[in-house]
């Protein structure tokens, strides 16, 4: 028992390893991952600052939970992509020669998914210091913060990897990540909920998005939270269950 979780702890570094080097040696998927976050930013902060309503609170301290959300929708495509390119390329034959753990390649893909959306994490946050963000959590509001965007991150790059095992093209996959890019606009991100219509009202609350950003938007400015942060806890752990599950569901079910 010790040495299969040995193998499996192994295999899945070489994998993570390996799509890490393929991240880095596509200069699209680079681009994405640093250059797009701060246009973002930018653009957001500078173009809808003058002339959105979020009451009393600095529109850039406001968005910056919704710009991370929608920065990584947007560069975790890449991680479906690269699953959709092994499942169709024939490289997952040759692995299935060997004697390779078959989660070890879904691990490497989502941990490589990580990698590449915390640059894009890390240059939104420092472009928004730039123009003006100021968050006011204490020491362990800022842990907090680290916790729940490394598991938010695990969730989205998971369903990515989903995303990319269901897909028979590389162009398919990317089109199946698009509702995580456009989910942050319909929810707390880029203006109050209550301000918007009914419908989309409703919808903005019961979407996942919604208690994610409130809670990174609570603990980054020193606000109450309330229940936003279980709520958030909760689909991110939903999702990670339902995403791997049926990632393996789907992986065993195409190999075989």
């Amino acid at each position: 028992m010790y040495e299969r979780k040995t193998n499996i702890i192994f295999d899945s570094w070489v994998m993570f390893k390996r799509c890490l080097f393929i991240s880095l040696r596509n200069p699209e998927a680079l681009l994405v991952a640093t250059i797009v976050p701060f246009l973002l930013m930018f653009l957001f902060g500078t173009v809808f600052g003058n002339i959105a309503n979020v009451g009393d609170m600095n529109y850039i301290d406001f968005i910056v939970p919704g710009i991370i959300l929608q920065s990584l929708g947007q560069s975790s495509q890449y991680s479906a992509m690269n699953m959709t390119t092994d499942m169709t390329k024939g490289i997952l034959d040759r692995f299935r020669t060997l004697s390779i753990s078959k989660t070890a390649v879904l691990i490497g893909h989502t941990g490589a998914g990580v990698v590449r959306n915390s640059i894009s994490t890390l240059i939104i946050i420092g472009t928004a210091f730039l123009l003006g963000f100021r968050p006011q959590g204490n020491f362990r509001d800022w842990l907090l913060v680290i916790g729940l965007l490394t598991i938010v991150n695990i969730a989205i790059s998971l369903l990515a990897v989903m995303c990319g095992l269901l897909s028979k093209t590389v162009e398919g996959s990317s089109g199946l990540m698009l509702p995580l890019f456009i989910l942050p606009f319909v929810s707390s991100g880029f203006v109050p909920v209550d301000s918007m219509d009914r419908g989309l009202k409703l919808f903005a609350e019961i979407q996942p998005m919604t208690p994610i950003i409130d809670s990174f938007r609570a603990l980054t400015l020193g606000l109450p939270f309330g229940d936003s942060l279980w709520t958030a806890l909760i689909w991110c752990v939903g999702i990670i269950i339902a995403a791997f599950t049926l990632s393996i569901q789907i992986y065993q079910r195409r190999i075989s």
